[in-house]
């Protein structure tokens, strides 16, 4: 029988491992986010609502903070110890939470887990390109990954539901933790692709700024962040105030709490399937752009959100743009660096889109608070602006290949001589590539795929 096109990157080993990887991770993780909320709930039942949202807020600075750092310090590094490693960590920090008694206890290892996930992500994102180097394929793989991530928040609920009517919720956190070992032994045995040699040199506080500063020198990417801004407050507003309507609006039960949820999730894993053949017939411009328009649109009809079924209709069409700006995000990245710098691209889009995050989620709590129809009203409308960005910031002319100059310059760090910047002589002395040495580039005009990297750190005018 013949594998549906979606499904056709599984044919790939390496992918397929590491696919089986996230998905059991991601499980794991499901299972942890329930255990801390009950976790929370007995350590102070007056006060566990502000317990979890200092959790949540700790879980967005340590992905803003620790993902241009850990990208820093681990370029240039084999991938597959890396990963392992970390997943192992993750076991490790888990296994102290169920006797966990003192809010700094809690923080501090929440802190923990997700500064490992900061540092994790990225690689594993900027990886794999050269997994699945065909375009096609990758954005299958990028839609099957947001597939999984959906699909977890579905199925977790359920599964910690069914333990949870015999056994103790501590149980949660241990299973995380041997998810986490199985993913670690999973990902040692694969083979994974090489580390790329990284041409910078000029120091670790160089390096832990340069995927940010890249990523906002450039203007499709600092389109792609303000999409990201319009994702997270559609989510946090779902996220946040799902409850709130349910519950207190409509009067509804817990259960129907989780229907809501998962009817976004819906919505999400729909477009994640259609995403792929939509990216075969258009650009990635007009699929992003037109996601965070009709998310603003849907924000702005929630002032008229008076039932239970508009309910629903509006958060299942808040997962489908959701899907429509993350799954393509990815490709936008992989064209717009050097491959020898992913990792730092890759992480600088990691902090920042969870940057806006948190701004999101303190705004969807604090306006939702005072009025529901306030919030929707202002979220809206901070969507429409951030699209605006994005389509101002995003040319509709923007080409892969662009005409620029370069000054004379004389400096060292490590090249190949495979591209148009390093046709230089050599004594001899220098060694096999890639190779460092002090080397002059002359005065040019001329034009290829651009992006900010070691030779080029302003975009042409």
């Amino acid at each position: 029988m013949k594998m549906p096109a979606l499904l056709s990157p599984l044919a790939n080993r390496r992918f397929s491992g590491l696919f089986a990887s996230q998905l059991i991770s991601l499980l794991g993780t499901g299972l942890t986010s329930i255990a801390l909320a009950l976790l929370a709930y007995e350590m102070n039942p007056d006060s566990a609502g502000l317990v979890l949202g200092l959790a949540l807020t700790i879980k967005m600075v340590a992905y803003l903070l620790v993902a241009p750092i850990a990208s820093a310090l681990t370029e240039g590094r084999p991938a597959r110890p890396l990963l392992s490693s970390l997943n192992l960590l993750r076991a490790l920090i888990l296994l102290p939470l169920p006797w966990v008694d003192q809010l700094w206890q809690l923080l501090l290892l929440i802190f923990a887990l997700n500064a490992c996930a900061a540092a994790y992500t990225p690689v594993f994102q900027a990886m794999l390109p050269d997994i699945l180097p065909d375009d096609e394929e990758y954005t299958r793989a990028l839609s099957l990954s947001r597939l999984a991530m959906e699909l977890e928040n579905l199925a977790s609920p359920l599964l910690a539901a069914l333990l949870l009517g015999f056994s103790h919720y501590s149980t949660l956190f241990n299973l995380n933790s041997l998810a986490f070992l199985i993913a670690a032994c999973v990902i040692l045995l694969m083979q994974l692709p090489g580390n790329r040699p990284v041409e910078r040199q000029q120091g670790f506080l160089y390096n832990t700024l340069f995927g940010c500063r890249a990523y906002l020198k450039t203007p499709r990417l600092r389109a792609v962040l303000g999409l990201h801004l319009v994702v997270s407050l559609a989510g946090a507003m779902v996220l946040v105030n799902t409850v709130v309507f349910v519950r207190e609006q409509f009067g509804m039960t817990e259960a129907d709490v989780a229907f809501a949820m998962a009817t976004y999730g819906c919505g999400a894993m729909l477009a994640a399937l259609l995403i792929p053949s939509l990216l075969n017939v258009t650009r990635d411009r007009p699929v992003l752009l037109s996601g965070a328009l009709i998310s603003s649109l849907a924000l702005f009809s929630g002032l008229l959100v008076d039932s239970w079924p508009a309910l629903l209709t509006l958060w299942f069409l808040l997962g489908i743009t959701n899907a429509l700006i993350l799954v393509p995000t990815g490709r936008v990245i992989r064209l717009s660096c050097q491959p020898q710098d992913r990792n730092a691209y890759f992480a600088a889009n990691f902090a920042l889109s969870h940057g806006c995050w948190l701004i999101a989620y303190p705004l969807a709590g604090l306006v939702g608070s005072l009025s529901l129809g306030s919030l929707f009203l202002l979220l809206a409308l901070l969507s429409l602006l951030a699209t605006g960005y994005a389509w101002r910031s995003w040319p509709t002319t923007d080409s892969l290949t662009l005409e620029h100059s370069h000054d004379p310059l004389r400096h060292q760090h490590l090249h190949s001589h495979g591209d148009d910047h390093h046709q230089h002589s050599h004594e001899g002395w220098e060694g096999p590539e890639p190779h460092s040495h002090p080397h002059d580039h002359e005065a040019v005009r001329h034009s290829h795929p651009f992006s900010i990297d070691e030779h080029h750190l302003r975009w042409p005018r």
